[in-house]
């Protein structure tokens, strides 16, 4: 046991065995799952993950970029809820369920302009005054959430047309078309950020922010489309969740915001910033998926899975501590 230990906490932090150790962690779950459940490894299980996991994957992407600078945006949901009633209240505006596509395309749009408008103010109140992330984040959470009770009234609007059925339970060639597009925006986050010079600024500001501006870096600009960046995933998770549950609601997807903060965190980004990819990120995100819907699938109560997923966060850190590896080598009797 000591040694497995030991193996499991000298996993590399690179990135190959970073992957390699998520990657364990999962063909170890599906292989306990699927000897406790053989409805585990059915088409229909599958295909319910594909269809449940992009929305979370979304605005974990949307919570990844303003880590990685170093802050939080904690505003994830409440913005891609407004965006949802932005979407939703251009479609009532040409008729509801008998609305055409032109007016979807309109409120998709609209929504696009909401998120990213929301994000940049964030990130311009982070970048030039200075204030807080996590403070600037939950100011506008709370006046999303408010301007969306108060537009509301508390209560939901639905009755969207049939085609946007499409976009939420739709398939293609048998993957579930929001996996595809989780899968192409998942592609370009990892692109912009590891290929291009605003993914660089963005490593380099979460990294040490005054070393990026004395390096010639605009450490503020690149704060500021980082938070809208974020605004505009959020955008998109609004409009898929509208398109998922044919409804849109403020209080739609709460839940969900700690999650995607635990998925960064065992995927290994830096939760002080200037470290972290996509890739590990998105099979956290798996791993995170096959443990909710294996334990569902075995009768597991589902707030046992929430409590799981902090088990599995603090097992995560404790496993990459340097502090272990000592306390292990110590009783494994290599320390002397």
């Amino acid at each position: 046991m000591t040694a497995l230990l030991s193996r499991m906490s000298r996993i590399k932090t690179g990135p190959h065995g970073e992957n390699l150790g998520l990657l364990a962690m999962l063909g170890l779950l599906v292989l306990l799952f699927s000897l406790a459940s053989p409805r585990f490894l059915t088409g229909a299980n599958l295909g319910s993950m594909g269809f449940q996991m992009p929305l979370l994957g979304l605005l974990t992407l949307a919570m990844l970029a303003p880590i990685l600078s170093g802050g939080l945006n904690l505003a994830i949901v409440f913005t891609a809820n407004i965006c949802g009633l932005t979407l939703a209240w251009t479609i009532m505006q040409f008729g509801g369920a008998e609305a055409g596509i032109g007016a979807f395309i309109l409120g998709c749009a609209l929504a696009l302009l909401v998120g990213a408008l929301a994000g940049a103010a964030m990130g311009a109140v982070v970048a030039y005054v200075g204030a807080h992330p996590i403070l600037v984040s939950l100011a506008m959470m709370i006046f999303l959430r408010g301007l969306g009770e108060f537009l509301t009234r508390g209560g939901d609007i639905s009755g969207f047309p049939d085609y946007m059925r499409v976009l939420g339970h739709g398939s293609l060639i048998g993957i579930p078309v929001p996996l595809i597009l989780f899968g192409l925006i998942a592609l370009g986050w990892h692109v912009l950020l590891r290929r291009t010079p605003h993914g660089f600024s963005v490593y380099m500001t979460g990294s040490n922010m005054r070393a990026a501006e004395y390096a010639g870096l605009n450490a503020k600009r690149t704060l500021v489309l980082i938070y809208m960046l974020s605004g505009v995933l959020c955008a998109i998770a609004g409009i898929l969740m509208a398109a998922r549950f044919n409804s849109v609601r403020v209080g739609h997807g709460e839940a969900m915001l700690l999650i995607t903060v635990l998925a960064c965190f065992l995927g290994g980004i830096d939760p002080f910033g200037g470290h972290g990819r996509v890739a590990p990120v998105i099979i956290a995100l798996v791993i995170l998926q096959v443990l909710s819907s294996g334990l569902n699938l075995i009768g597991a109560n589902q707030h046992l899975a929430t409590a799981v997923w902090g088990l599995f966060l603090i097992a995560v850190m404790v496993l990459r501590s340097g502090r272990l590896r000592r306390l292990i080598d110590v009783f494994s009797g290599k320390d002397k």
